[in-house]
């Protein structure tokens, strides 16, 4: 399913909305692609430069920095998250399978009929697992958390959050809970490819078993 997404995110991420002309769509197109092919450290407003065929100062209109960047990718994905689980939660009842949906969006590989239309998808959700966290492990973190350049993830933490609420009321700590399982469902894949004695599932490499591990984990924590 090829959705227009195009979500409205904070200004203060960007000096030009790229989503404004084709040129910052195409800088976002590739970035994705680049960051996804040789990492965050790697990559370069230069390198960037190059793949698009325009200048450094060209994308410098756009961007300040690639720290920026990287967490104007990164929201964009919180943010296509959510909206997701506002769809797909809207038709479940039950709190406990809006819980066992909320882990199958979490663990977004199973969910390759759902694009983003112009850009690339699962490059989106590897640089999310591989190099979200750097969005805030830095020294400008509080900071950007000023200029609330962590909302995206917040209320998508929020609405996980106020699921489990929904299904224990009594348990004290939802948002405590929601942040980790969104931060497990990502380091657990990673592990399961590249550290693999820091998972049970290197083995197979199944995606179902990491929604089977966050299942059991929710569960018996909100019994």
């Amino acid at each position: 399913m090829n959705i227009d997404f195009n979500p409205a995110l904070n200004d203060r991420l960007f000096l030009k909305n790229p989503q404004s002309t084709e040129l910052g769509k195409k800088i976002i197109k590739e970035a994705i692609s680049l960051i996804s092919s040789i990492g965050y450290e790697q990559f370069t407003f230069k390198k960037l430069a190059i793949e698009i065929e325009t200048t450094e100062a060209t994308i410098y209109r756009y961007f300040v920095n690639k720290h920026k960047l990287l967490i104007y990718l990164v929201n964009w994905y919180w943010t296509y998250l959510e909206f997701q689980m506002i769809i797909q939660l809207k038709t479940i009842n039950k709190p406990a399978d809006k819980i066992k949906k909320i882990i199958d969006i979490l663990v977004w590989e199973d969910n390759s009929e759902i694009d983003f239309g112009a850009f690339d998808h699962q490059a989106l959700y590897f640089i999310t697992i591989a190099e979200g966290n750097k969005t805030y492990l830095s020294k400008d973190v509080d900071e950007n958390n000023k200029d609330m350049l962590y909302k995206p993830v917040k209320d998508l933490s929020g609405r996980i959050a106020a699921v489990f609420s929904e299904y224990n009321p009594g348990y004290k700590y939802p948002n405590t809970l929601a942040s980790s399982v969104i931060d497990l469902s990502h380091l657990q894949y990673f592990f399961m490819h590249h550290l693999p004695r820091l998972s049970d599932f290197a083995k197979k490499k199944r995606p179902k078993d990491i929604e089977a591990f966050l299942e059991d984990l929710i569960f018996k924590t909100l019994a």
